[in-house]
């Protein structure tokens, strides 16, 4: 993680082009970029967690209220052991490190509650992928001012790192961000209990890539995220103070034609997990992540850049409908 360089979000949005280059550097080396934004407070984050704990807290039964499988889980809770990853074990050969997730995977032990940021699409073929909010009961009066303070500005980073990428890649500014326009991004916090989870090596989010265009990550109260750069190599993600970590997904992988690849990742609970569990004696147990899926337009055709269009294998990036590529992961991960 030392080597992957800061990306200073105020120079982005000024157009620096030494530090736009950086993203498209970062991304294609890293499958990472780490964004220093003075917009994004740990006290927003904070505040974030601290709800996000209190819900996941409650019992299973009322969390369950909140799942909504008719439309593929994409808002509300999904309950542990519900998501599956896909079997990417032949992905893992010579050169790569191992995860710790078994293979073939199972399903992961984790909670997750979905919350849709930005507006929506007044007419879409995907309505399950664009489905109206789910408010938990006991957090009617706090909960949409909170995650949607929290939601928008994750939203907003990664705007800007896309208006960035597209300077970088000699594309007009607002290319990129241009297709995020009404997508189904989701505010995305996971939930894994530690008290019941908590030996070591146990795995919370199995080796994955994620599905949708950008995921961007703030600090988690426990560690345990591990991701893997493009070069195999296997390292435990410490995002530093003030920072955000952004992931390419597989929207992003498709659009750069493979130049950028979606990365993979896995989430367990590791020697430092079990420091932290053991040094809040007193505290909640509940590991809550701080992520954001950002995605491209559901109606929107999902093909290669211009600026790729010469360089690919056009069998492995077809056009297609970004819904439907959504769609189709889904399924893949038990969630369809």
């Amino acid at each position: 993680m030392d080597s992957v360089p800061i990306i200073d979000l105020n120079k982005v949005i000024n157009g620096c082009s030494k530090e736009c280059d950086k993203i498209k550097f970062s991304f294609h080396h890293y499958g990472i970029v780490i964004v220093k934004d003075k917009r994004v407070t740990q006290n927003d984050n904070n505040i974030f967690l601290d709800l996000m704990e209190n819900y996941y807290n409650q019992t299973n039964d009322v969390k369950t209220k909140d799942s909504r499988p008719q439309y593929y889980y994409q808002v509300g809770s999904t309950p542990e052991f519900t998501e599956k990853p896909r079997n990417h074990c032949d992905k893992i050969k010579p050169g790569i490190d191992r995860p710790i997730t078994l293979c073939p995977p199972e399903k992961d032990a984790k909670w997750r509650f979905f919350w849709r940021i930005g507006a929506r699409p007044t007419t879409t073929k995907y309505k399950q992928l664009n489905a109206e909010q789910v408010i938990p009961e006991n957090f009617k009066n706090i909960w949409e001012d909170c995650l949607n303070n929290w939601g928008n500005k994750l939203l907003e980073s990664v705007n800007d790192i896309s208006y960035g990428l597209a300077l970088s890649l000699n594309l007009e500014p607002n290319t990129i961000k241009e297709m995020m326009v009404e997508g189904p991004h989701l505010l995305a916090p996971t939930g894994s209990d530690l008290d019941k989870f908590g030996k070591k090596n146990t795995v919370l989010a199995g080796y994955h890539y994620d599905l949708n265009f950008i995921t961007c990550h703030g600090k988690s109260r426990y560690p345990g995220l591990f991701i893997w750069l493009r070069n195999g190599k296997r390292v435990a993600v410490k995002i530093p103070d003030g920072c955000l970590l952004m992931q390419a997904g597989k929207q992003l992988e498709w659009l750069t034609a493979g130049y950028i690849k979606a990365g993979f990742h896995e989430v367990i609970v590791s020697e430092q997990t079990i420091k932290k569990i053991n040094e809040n004696k007193n505290k909640t147990h509940w590991r809550v992540s701080s992520t954001f899926f950002a995605h491209l337009k559901s109606d929107l055709v999902l093909k290669p850049l211009d600026v790729f269009k010469n360089t690919y294998d056009k069998n492995k990036y077809p056009p297609i409908e970004v819904g439907l590529q959504v769609e189709n992961e889904l399924k893949n991960i038990n969630l369809k």
